[in-house]
């Protein structure tokens, strides 16, 4: 998901993920969430709408997170 919506930033979300292992964490339960939603939205898997919601929110909130950090980190090292 990172690399469709922020090719640009991929390299130093890579840096950031290495030096955080938290950050680190938060892209892995970002790609997790982000495949549960398409085996939802592909008829894979079955959830009802409100779940399918509540699992889109936490992604966004991890989504925000992560690039939260990432911006921190390019002010910090001056990228």
């Amino acid at each position: 998901m990172f690399k469709e919506c922020c090719p640009e930033l991929i390299p130093v979300m890579e840096k950031v993920a290495a030096e955080n292992p938290h950050i680190d964490k938060l892209i892995q339960k970002h790609a997790e969430l982000n495949q549960k939603i398409d085996d939802v939205e592909e008829g894979r898997e079955y959830m009802d709408e409100l779940a399918l919601d509540a699992l889109k929110k936490e992604k966004l909130k991890i989504k925000d997170k992560v690039y939260q950090a990432v911006l921190q980190y390019k002010k910090e090292k001056g990228l």
